[in-house]
């Protein structure tokens, strides 16, 4: 498996991981209406740099899982039920209206710290890793030598920082299409579960 390919995937499912409207890009947004991208700049590089570890515990709670053949096993039919879940999820949320972020108090502190007091409150991050570098080593596309661990976490950080900087750039676009952008987003990310949940159960019968 190629470096460059694991540096993609933790680019691309944490950038996709992050894409629908959720607390920590909603902050970069409201920081960015408020006190400028500069700001919300900062505050991006605040969180990113708190993925640095959350993706190495992923990793190391991974590769445990992976040398360990029945918690592997028992977490790929976990993983069914958990995607399936998703997918009902992802799909009643392209129901609802327009998100508000009104409602989203930030702190009156430096926005680097606080984006690392965020996403060290971020407790959806570590499961969030591991289910995708449990994905990936079950069909076969993730190594735990130490190159590769270095490349799909500097992916990873690197696609958390641009996403919340996008969120940050486009700021009043955003806000004022929140509701169609929420829509197509959660509907695209409840197919994709849906694929993964069915490509997976077909996998476990063959």
């Amino acid at each position: 498996m190629s470096i460059l390919f694991l540096f993609f995937f933790g680019f691309f499912f944490s950038f996709a991981g992050s894409i629908t409207p959720s607390m920590l890009n909603m902050t970069a947004l409201k920081i960015s209406l408020e006190e400028g991208r500069e700001a919300a700049n900062k505050y991006a590089l605040g969180v990113s740099l708190i993925v640095i570890p959350q993706v190495i515990i992923a990793i190391l709670l991974t590769k445990y899982i992976a040398e360990n053949p029945r918690v592997l096993e028992t977490l790929e039919k976990a993983g069914i039920v958990i995607f399936i879940f998703l997918t009902f999820y992802f799909y009643r949320e392209s129901k609802k209206s327009k998100i508000q972020v009104d409602g989203i108090k930030s702190k009156k502190q430096h926005p680097f710290l606080s984006g690392i007091t965020l996403s060290l409150l971020n407790m959806f991050a570590i499961p969030f890793f591991c289910g995708v570098a449990v994905l990936l080593d079950t069909f076969k596309l993730f190594s735990f030598d130490i190159l590769s661990q270095i490349f799909f976490t500097f992916g990873s950080v690197i696609g958390a920082f641009y996403i919340l900087y996008l969120y940050g750039k486009f700021a009043k676009i955003i806000q004022k299409k929140t509701g169609k952008l929420t829509k197509d987003i959660n509907l695209i990310l409840a197919i994709l579960t849906a694929l993964v949940a069915i490509i997976s159960l077909v996998k476990l019968f063959i």
